[in-house]
């Protein structure tokens, strides 16, 4: 198998095919486009968890930090209904790691965790022979949102609602690894915008004031882009989709990063948008416009198994989401190809 995440059909036949639900006292437990587990405890309080796992640093396969494995684990639970609380975290070091690298790391998850306001409960740190680079594993917890809610599944006759912009996360690890290329072509603040995506990437105010307002499901974009968040929806629900692609909210940073290293802006990380459906999406654009928080609606959840992506009079089906293109660009080694197109669909044809 290719690095990146494991794909939807690997997932059913080898994890989800093979595990199954003993426990009654789990709301939600397992299941494709479901990111964290619900168990009730004494009273009305109720348990939510949520694992990441990922390797650390700024490799040429990936360069997530410990800060951003922190958000994405905040991020499962906000998009799950739930106050993030307390994480526990497991670092496996390799055997020729220094002391100083153990100590940055936590510095850096308690940096995180101050920002987010959480805890960091508790954890372990391993020095082993089987990695050859930090791997990190976080496990999350938190409590229900005061207002009673309780993520559904998205239904038919439901608005789609994007929060703030799509490849946010993608954009800023681009940008990073690609600098001086990217400089070759752009101004050097336009280059440092797009670094610092990375500090959109939160999920927690749109999901506080999309509970508030009365929002049906949430589910946050990460890995494979809105192409894959959209699919993980529809696929877990087992609805349909009609999507507007003009009116997927998209930066110029994006959309040029994506054609200086040919990646498809659709299929690449996504991690700061939320993608949520709603009985009346326009009041929740709203909603969220008062709290400062750009959305837009996109699109409606329908009846069946087809889910269509319109562009003008142009008609396309989405598929099961593609790996990453994060991954083939780092793999291809050069970013900047000949054609200086996307790999399957061109970002400027998918603009109106």
């Amino acid at each position: 198998m290719k690095s990146g995440k494991v794909s939807g059909n690997v997932l059913k036949r080898s994890v989800l095919g093979r595990i199954g639900k003993r426990d009654e006292e789990a709301v939600n437990g397992a299941g494709l486009g479901k990111d964290c587990a619900v168990f009730p405890s004494v009273g009305e309080s109720s348990l939510v968890s949520c694992v990441q796992e990922a390797v650390l640093g700024g490799t040429a396969e990936a360069s997530v930090t410990l800060a951003e494995l922190i958000q994405k684990c905040a991020n499962n639970l906000a998009a799950g209904g739930a106050v993030p609380l307390a994480v526990m975290i497991v670092l496996f070091l390799p055997e020729d790691s220094e002391e100083t690298l153990l100590r940055s790391l936590m510095e850096e998850a308690e940096e995180k965790c101050r920002e987010l306001s959480i805890e960091i409960a508790g954890g372990q740190s391993r020095i082993t022979g089987a990695v050859s680079a930090p791997v990190g594993t976080v496990t999350g917890y938190g409590k229900p949102f005061p207002d009673n809610y309780q993520n559904k599944k998205a239904e038919p006759g439901q608005d789609v609602i994007l929060s703030k912009w799509i490849g946010l996360q993608g954009t800023a690890m681009l940008a990073k690894h690609s600098r001086e290329r990217l400089r070759e072509r752009y101004p050097a603040y336009f280059v440092e915008e797009a670094e610092g995506f990375g500090r959109y990437l939160s999920v927690l105010p749109e999901a506080a004031a999309a509970v508030k307002y009365g929002v049906c499901a949430m589910h946050d974009a990460s890995e494979g882009g809105i192409f894959g968040a959209l699919w993980e929806l529809a696929e877990g629900a087992g609805i349909g989709l009609q999507i507007d692609m003009r009116k997927i909210p998209l930066r110029q940073e994006t959309v040029e990063v994506c054609e200086c290293c040919n990646v498809n802006p659709y299929e690449l990380m996504s991690g700061g948008c939320l993608v949520m459906t709603a009985e009346d999406g326009f009041g929740l654009v709203q909603a969220l416009a008062a709290e400062g928080i750009p959305a837009a609606a996109v699109g409606k959840v329908t009846a069946g198994k087809e889910r269509i992506l319109r562009n003008g009079e142009e008609i396309r089906y989405l598929n099961r989401p593609e790996r990453d293109g994060i991954y083939g660009c780092c793999e291809r080694q050069s970013l900047l190809p000949p054609d200086g197109g996307c790999d399957r669909m061109s970002v400027k044809d998918s603009r109106p």
